[in-house]
């Protein structure tokens, strides 16, 4: 319930944001700062605000905090390096979460990513999907629990 209450509370929050892309609905919410700041750095900006629709499944703050320091500093100046973890979380095409089925997904990275639905639970890689269909004007957002790294 506690759960279910936080990602209401998250919808809600991201609601006013609707009329928003993609990067701007990320930096409204307030717990995508390193997202953000990751995005910046790998120059993906204009790419998310772009017409899409993209899905992305958006590591929260709390999610990048799970990297070691100085292993996310590293990432952080490697912008090639980056931008392949980046571009993993992203999936061309707007799939909200009634359309999401078990299996490999192809990224924009190009290497596909596997979701699996386990006890009514979807997860992507073995992080969690914790709030799902966050509109943008140019796709949707899925909240993950952890930063999902390409094969």
């Amino acid at each position: 319930m506690k759960r279910f209450l936080m990602g209401a509370s998250l919808a809600l929050a991201l609601g006013s944001a609707h009329a928003a892309d993609i990067v701007d609905t990320a930096k409204s919410a307030g717990s995508f700062n390193t997202l953000v700041t990751a995005v910046q750095a790998a120059d993906l900006v204009d790419t998310l605000k772009g017409p899409g629709p993209f899905t992305v499944f958006a590591p929260t703050d709390e999610a990048f905090a799970k990297i070691p320091k100085d292993q996310l500093d590293a990432l952080l100046k490697d912008k090639a390096g980056l931008t392949k973890v980046l571009t993993y979380h992203v999936v061309s095409g707007k799939v909200m979460a009634a359309d999401v089925k078990p299996g490999q997904v192809p990224t924009v990275q190009g290497s596909p990513l596997t979701v699996s639905v386990k006890d009514g639970k979807v997860m992507v890689d073995g992080a969690n999907v914790v709030q799902t269909d966050i509109n943008t004007d140019n796709g949707v957002i899925h909240v993950i629990d952890a930063v999902i790294m390409p094969k």
